[in-house]
């Protein structure tokens, strides 16, 4: 037992810095992805296309890291995403100097694979954690991300620098960020992630590990979530947060815009919504592993539904009930997703974690997705109103099923 706590002190101190890597590359591309669409395809219709192509290409990863997991434990499967996000980014540097945009989409697509691997490496911070303390070591993994989140959209001006050095177009040098940050968390994880904490756990529950196709991996998967209530409920209440909080923020700014709020307005809003998402995240994981899953996942959708609310009746040019609602959309995705994840870790055998860790992850994913899409038809027919009043339904069918299973502290339900 004591070897295995110095293991997992030493795994997550690994997956903290490749976190941090991983971060500072992510943040730094997504935001000139929107920019580079624009400026390469000449019309705003098209800038959001390389951005959804990212989320698609994360989505898609998810399956093909967890395929890896299941068959190779942790190491490969996140290293290879990093990999992939960092040929993403080679790549885009390339349709930058070319002016080609399908190209960039492509990369795009690419680029997603490391978002997937900074997520899905919150999972190898639960392989060897006690289920006390699970969710802790989750949130310290999810709490890491917050200085990407803040570093890298900030490397867009020094970006432009570095561009002007190899004489490349101002917004590649961000891309040129992104694939040293991307090519140094695979390295972290490469050397240091040994023993793979992941081939570990099985090794001291004798679970054999099994090869698998991609779809073999999506039904193993659903069948382990719907032979279980708790992971089913799990899986439903991170889809459905990621999708209420995508749909809600992506639409803030233009809703904003629209009422005259001064851009100095507008990214404090955002700043404390991603805020609200990270830095909070291990007071999130201490909640979950002392009053249990269930009640954090449902005080996560208790404030999401009134950031909703809050969201939908605030004036949007300066009212702190707005800003707070914004807030709290970050604080209710944060506790669904550190005490769902933990939940649904909790919920299902060791052999199945990888396949059904990775399908939540890319069921999380589309989600967002579907609901960044769907939220500017909303936006556009209905109003920003009617829009945050819709997100308050989709919650529904996740507080529904949390309230249903009756109080379960689960902790460790495997």
């Amino acid at each position: 037992m004591a070897r295995l706590q110095r293991l997992q002190r030493r795994t997550v101190r690994v997956l903290v810095a490749s976190q941090v890597l991983g971060g500072v590359g992510v943040g730094s591309g997504v935001a000139v992805v929107g920019l580079l669409a624009f400026e390469l395809s000449g019309t705003a219709a098209l800038s959001g296309v390389s951005a959804t192509a990212s989320t698609l290409g994360a989505a898609m990863a998810a399956i093909v890291i967890a395929r890896l997991s299941v068959a190779r434990g942790r190491r490969p499967g996140l290293v290879t995403g990093y990999l992939v996000g960092g040929l993403g980014a080679a790549v885009a540097v390339v349709a930058a100097v070319l002016g080609v945009f399908w190209l960039h989409v492509l990369a795009s697509a690419a680029f997603g694979w490391a978002s997937a691997s900074n997520l899905q490496a919150r999972y190898a911070a639960t392989d060897l954690a006690q289920p006390a303390t699970r969710a802790r070591s989750l949130s310290t993994i999810v709490w890491a991300t917050t200085i990407g989140a803040v570093l890298g959209p900030n490397l867009t001006g020094p970006g432009a620098s570095v561009a002007a050095v190899f004489a490349l177009p101002p917004l590649a040098g961000a891309y040129l960020f992104s694939l040293a940050s991307f090519l140094g968390a695979a390295l972290v994880q490469f050397v240091w992630l040994r023993p793979d904490p992941l081939r570990m756990v099985r090794e001291q529950a004798a679970v054999p590990a099994v090869a698998a196709t991609g779809k073999d991996t999506i039904r193993l998967a659903v069948a382990a979530i719907r032979a279980s209530p708790e992971a089913t409920v799990a899986v439903l209440a991170i889809t459905a947060a990621h999708a209420v909080m995508v749909g809600i923020m992506v639409m803030t700014p233009v809703h904003m815009e629209h009422y005259g709020a001064a851009l100095q307005l507008v990214g404090l809003t955002i700043s404390l919504h991603i805020a609200g998402m990270y830095a909070l995240s291990p007071v999130m994981g201490a909640l979950a592993d002392r009053l249990g899953r269930r009640n954090v996942v449902l005080f996560g959708l208790v404030q999401l539904g009134a950031a909703a609310l809050l969201a939908a009746t605030g004036d949007p040019t300066g009212s702190v009930w707005f800003q707070g609602g914004l807030v709290l959309l970050g604080t209710g995705w944060s506790a669904c997703l550190i005490a769902g994840s933990a939940w649904l870790t909790d919920a299902v055998p060791v052999a199945d974690r990888p396949a059904v860790q990775g399908t939540s992850d890319l069921a999380m994913n589309l989600a967002g997705g579907v609901g960044g899409t769907l939220a500017g038809i909303v936006l556009a027919i209905a109003g920003y109103p009617a829009l945050a009043f819709g997100a308050i339904v989709l919650l529904v069918p996740a507080a529904v099923g949390a309230w249903r299973l009756g109080g379960v502290r689960s902790r460790s339900s495997a």
